[in-house]
């Protein structure tokens, strides 16, 4: 029979190496629980003061945010000087201004400041076109500049504005118009001169285009009517001196006699006539007009004018001969006004003309 083995109890030098060999064997106890660390981070960044304090700042940083949005979007005015905004970086749509109204304007402002800022936009050619071109406000700035002068350039040297960023060349002309149509409607005439000068310009296409984009908001026979406007400027707007002044009807009868044939002898007669006024122009106009209206219709004629395609800008002559060329639907024309044009000419013209495409 085995001998049976006697249990010992261990030594107190043996239990001290038994216990430090299973604290190097087994990790120790966390210190604390995680949420003591979470507590203590938080108690870090706290903001020791008041609440009210802490929600003045963040209104405060919500408010500059806006700030700077709305000054990016052009709707925030500043003080720009006048020497640095082109008014002609545009073709204004308004052809004149009124002494009066401007005299009661200046004064206005004089008195009691520019109550709206004037629209302009940073060209992307501001060595041709300024740093700042007008949009819109050209009375404004012009009292404003005239104010100026009266002073000696002492004062009056900056102007309130809203530096725009419009799409594109089109939408600037477009909100040119837009403006001056709420605040002081265009006359029939200027509407038309606007279509066509942006027209010549190259901003668009054609004068259909440009109605339709200028004037959207107008109905199909208004945009109608502005286009035979447009053809009044077209065909006269060099001559014209008085086309502002023309009323609706005027510009409506002038432009079925241009239909009509009667642009060279409307030219010839505004040319020989001493005009003063807009009667003395009309009083010229008419009688040709009332000679086409009493007229029945030209069969060979067609029922409707042959439709413009495309018009090329007008080139200016030193003898001060304008020559333009015109495409219709079955052709070409080309377009010779000035001081000098007379059937002499225009033999000449074609004699050359004839060489030439004989050579071809």
């Amino acid at each position: 029979m085995a001998k049976r083995r006697q249990l010992e109890v261990p030594s107190a030098e043996a239990l001290k190496e038994i216990e430090e060999g299973f604290a190097r064997e087994t990790p120790g106890p966390t210190r604390r629980a995680p949420i003591a660390d979470v507590a203590a981070d938080a108690a870090l960044h706290a903001d020791p003061r008041p609440l009210a304090d802490r929600e003045d700042q963040a209104r405060t940083a919500a408010e500059i945010e806006a700030f700077k949005d709305a000054k990016a979007r052009g709707l925030v005015a500043v003080e720009l000087p006048v020497e640095e905004i082109r008014a002609d970086a545009l073709s204004r749509d308004r052809v004149g201004l009124n002494e009066e109204d401007m005299a009661e304007l200046r004064r206005s402002i004089a008195d009691h400041g520019l109550r709206l800022p004037i629209e302009v936009f940073e060209p992307s050619n501001p060595e041709g076109a300024g740093k700042y071109a007008l949009i819109s406000g050209f009375r404004r700035l012009a009292a404003v500049r005239e104010l100026n002068e009266l002073s000696g350039g002492q004062r009056h040297q900056t102007i309130p504005a809203f530096v725009r960023s419009p799409d594109s060349l089109a939408a600037a002309v477009v909100a040119m118009i837009e403006e001056n149509e709420i605040r002081s409607g265009l006359s029939q005439y200027e509407r038309g001169r606007a279509a066509a000068v942006a027209v010549h310009e190259g901003v668009f296409a054609s004068v259909d285009e440009a109605v339709a984009t200028l004037f959207s908001s107008a109905s199909k026979a208004k945009r109608s009517k502005i286009r035979s406007f447009a053809l009044v400027h077209e065909e006269l707007g060099d001559m014209l001196r008085f086309g502002p002044d023309l009323s609706e009807r005027q510009c409506l009868r002038v432009a079925a006699g241009l239909r009509a044939g009667q642009s060279e002898n409307m030219r010839q007669a505004l040319e020989s006539h001493a005009i003063g006024n807009a009667d003395d122009e009309w009083a010229v106009l008419e009688p040709l007009i009332e000679a086409i209206e009493g007229m029945a219709p030209d069969p060979s004629r067609g029922g409707r004018p042959r439709k413009v395609v495309e018009r090329s800008a007008p080139v200016r002559l030193a003898n001060k001969v304008t020559m333009e060329r015109v495409q219709t639907e079955d052709g070409f024309a080309i377009r010779l006004r000035g001081p000098h044009v007379n059937e002499e000419l225009i033999e000449q013209v074609m004699d050359r003309i004839k060489y030439l495409l004989e050579e071809i």
